[in-house]
């Protein structure tokens, strides 16, 4: 038995692998539960008690030897393949193609919209994701009993004060407004979050981009005016806008924007519910109490507001069904959009 353990000491020791199939043919051989040391292990019961104790010793011993020699052979082979690669690689190849990705489709709509509101001279303003409060509701006339308050409609990150992610972009107005004197014309573009279920059509996480124009004798016309060149500059010249009376906290008076059916062109289809018209945002006269809560004056200056999703813009120019395609990174569904730029 002493003899066989010497040999296989031996073996292990003189071993060597040039190979993946050799270095796992020496695994098998000595490692594994089924190889020779395994074997030795097994036939430890039929030695003699007052001999188990420094037969034991030994075969610990073997075991040992064979998982440092396993680690070296691979350090070994590891060593010898990096060295090769940089011998034998033929540097005069061309490189493997890397594949470009193009711009992703709301990045695209939210550069257009950007870039028509900047030609008719509005800015951009942007602002934290992470908002408390008074930016987000209390500066813009939200009562207290308000259901956005409430932890089933917005998420909030601590009480006592409240923080929370912001549930639209209408906080950057505020800060715009306490920071800045009129005339003021600016749009924010940005990310919001709002505690609702994930389905084709709505989501947790969305982008809007909101407007603000805050100077001497600005009216409803104004509002009107421009929203109608923004309608014709994004969808096309031949479309049409309507606005509908409203309610939201932070304008008065207020109205929904709607453009006709880009599917159907107001024939009536099932994207527009067969009316024609679909809607793409608010709208508004800024609420007197906001301006007061930012320190202008009311008794001097107007202004108007709007806002929309960037989703909802792109699904009515690309004809995307399902919001969750955006955020899903699927290589095929970003594929299509490779002409983008």
């Amino acid at each position: 038995m002493q003899e066989k353990v010497d040999e296989i000491l031996a073996e292990i020791g003189s071993a060597n692998a040039s190979s993946q199939d050799e270095l796992e043919q020496f695994r098998m051989r000595f490692i594994s539960k089924k190889s020779v040391v395994g074997e030795l292990f097994a036939g430890l019961k039929d030695v003699p008690n007052d001999q188990k104790k420094a037969y034991g010793m030994k075969l610990n011993e073997v075991k040992q030897a064979a998982q440092n020699k396993f680690k070296e052979l691979i350090d070994q082979l590891e060593s010898s393949g990096s060295e090769g690669s940089e011998q034998h690689g033929d540097l005069s190849l061309p490189p493997a193609g890397a594949g470009l990705g193009s711009m992703h489709p709301l990045t695209y709509v939210r550069n257009q919209i950007i870039q028509i509101f900047e030609r008719i001279g509005f800015n951009v303003s942007d602002g934290p994701e992470i908002e408390d409060d008074f930016h987000n509701f209390t500066a813009l006339n939200f009562p207290e009993n308000h259901p956005a308050r409430e932890m089933q409609d917005t998420f909030f990150i601590e009480r006592n004060p409240d923080m929370l992610l912001r549930t639209h972009t209408s906080g950057v107005q505020v800060r715009l407004m306490a920071n800045q004197k009129p005339p003021l014309r600016s749009i924010m573009p940005g990310r919001v979050y709002r505690n609702e279920a994930i389905s084709a059509r709505a989501h947790c996480v969305f982008h809007q981009v909101e407007g603000l124009y805050v100077d001497k004798n600005v009216s409803f016309v104004d509002l009107k005016q421009t929203l109608y060149h923004f309608a014709k500059e994004m969808f096309g010249k031949d479309t049409k806008v309507r606005f509908r009376p409203s309610y939201f906290p932070f304008t008065e008076p207020s109205a929904e924007i709607d453009i006709s059916c880009q599917i159907c062109k107001g024939d009536g289809c099932q994207l527009c519910k067969y009316t024609g018209w679909v809607e793409i945002g608010g709208s508004g006269m800024v609420d007197p109490n906001v301006l007061a809560n930012c320190d202008i004056d009311p008794e001097e200056y107007t202004g108007f507001a709007f806002g929309m999703g960037v989703e909802r813009i792109t699904q009515l120019k690309f004809r995307v069904n399902d919001l969750r395609l955006y955020t899903e990174n699927d290589v095929r569904f970003l594929q299509q959009f490779k002409t983008l730029h």
